[in-house]
């Protein structure tokens, strides 16, 4: 491995367990020192590569900013398939076993700083998903497209409040039916089978 693929990998590394640190048990309970001693390397070595903390907190979110992948699916069927995904991520902990919420609104809460750039990364992950329901209603020639993906965000913050409240991944089935009736008083026909289940 060449010295750059080195440097790259351990960034991998101290990235992983950051993000399955700070989503596990939250941003501010988790310390570099932390970080580092479950890397086994030491608090320099970290440094070497983030240079502080909110630079690694900066890099967590930004590594999980990641664009909704393209699908050939119809556009009805990929909008209520992200309340199914959402489902299954709710009870599954998203990977890690609890599931804590959003990442980038705990973020936003547990750092209570309006200046710090994960409100931006925040507001970018936001603004991203809000577009790509958006994209998708414009596909489905919907008279207000910009109104309506902010209603279906909605939908999906608020199943995620009610899913950690609860701790029932349930909750975003009743979104995704919230969905469907959005999606049918807009003029979509939404086939029977994606309405009620």
């Amino acid at each position: 491995m060449t010295r750059s693929e080195d440097r790259a990998a351990m960034q991998e590394r101290i990235l992983e367990t950051a993000d399955r640190l700070f989503y596990g048990q939250g941003i501010r309970a988790v310390g570099v020192d932390t970080i580092a001693a479950e890397i086994g390397i030491s608090k320099r070595t970290l440094y070497n590569h983030f240079a502080s903390k909110d630079d690694l907190i900066v890099a967590y979110l930004s590594r999980r900013l990641k664009p909704a992948p393209p699908s050939e699916r119809p556009p009805v069927e990929q909008i209520l398939g992200n309340f199914e995904r959402l489902e299954r991520t709710i009870g599954t902990g998203g990977g890690t076993g609890v599931f804590r919420g959003c990442p980038f609104v705990n973020a936003v809460a547990e750092l209570k700083e309006p200046a710090h750039a994960a409100n931006k990364i925040a507001l970018a992950f936001k603004e991203q998903r809000r577009k790509w329901f958006q994209t998708l209603l414009v596909q489905l020639d919907v008279a207000d497209p910009e109104t309506l993906s902010m209603q279906l965000l909605l939908l999906i913050d608020g199943a995620i409040a009610a899913a950690i409240v609860r701790g029932d991944p349930k909750v975003a089935t009743a979104a995704r039916q919230a969905a469907a009736v959005l999606l049918q008083a807009a003029g979509v026909k939404v086939p029977k089978k994606l309405r009620s289940t």
